[in-house]
């Protein structure tokens, strides 16, 4: 009962990413396959899922389709209660569906101007009025989450969850443009950067190179605050 996953780069993919993460932190049994998001295949990858068209996609044991990562979490969560995708406790449950969906919607400014990139950590990165009321949004809901859930754990809910797999790739964008959060908010991305799964994650994809890279950017570069493996 194995799922095929089609993901795009790791290292600019954020939505691979999370698509990712909702399989390896679960133990749920998957094969990668990948799409060139960044070589320009990605439509010719993903010619034969349909109605898929960007990445990541997911293809059911059963041959069965399902695109966009809200879909595919809240698919994997029913075929899988016993994994603990969502947390347990209902009130848990609510808040992080709302954070998830907010994710998946929000932070326009903050995805815009902070592309994803494992491979670079920049200095100097001056944030718009936009992006710094992105962080301040994210440091009140991931507070909330933590105040009301957190318990002991780095993670919102204390367990890891969906909440953590969709904000990793933000976490990945503080850490890589130093954006300014609360001490709090601070921890939580190192949590991410330490985390076993996401360094993984980052060490295969700096394993190919790109020429021009993508989002390149005209500032200093100063070393990864993670480590790779």
């Amino acid at each position: 009962m194995t799922y095929d996953l089609f993901i795009g780069d790791r290292t600019y993919s954020s939505w691979s990413l999370r698509g990712w993460l909702m399989f390896e932190k679960f133990g749920l049994p998957y094969r990668v396959q990948m799409v060139g998001l960044y070589d320009g295949t990605m439509a010719q990858d993903l010619a034969d899922l349909a109605p898929a068209r960007l990445v990541p996609v997911m293809r059911t044991p059963e041959g069965d389709v399902v695109q966009d990562t809200l879909a595919i979490a809240e698919t994997l969560a029913e075929r899988h209660p016993e994994a603990g995708l969502w947390p347990a406790d209902p009130a848990a449950r609510a808040l992080a569906r709302g954070i998830v969906a907010e994710m998946h919607s929000g932070f326009a400014a903050l995805r815009g101007a902070c592309p994803m990139n494992l491979a670079r950590a920049y200095a100097n990165f001056a944030p718009s009025a936009a992006v710094l009321a992105d962080l301040e949004r994210l440091d009140f809901l991931w507070s909330l989450a933590r105040q009301r859930f957190g318990g002991q754990g780095p993670w919102l809910f204390g367990a890891y969850s969906i909440a953590d797999a969709f904000y990793a790739p933000v976490a990945a964008r503080i850490a890589g443009y130093a954006l300014p959060v609360s001490a709090e908010s601070q921890a939580y991305v190192d949590a991410h950067l330490a985390d076993p799964a996401f360094r993984q994650w980052r060490a295969e994809g700096l394993t190919k190179s790109y020429d021009p890279e993508p989002y390149a950017m005209d500032l200093p570069k100063r070393p990864w605050p993670g480590d790779a493996a």
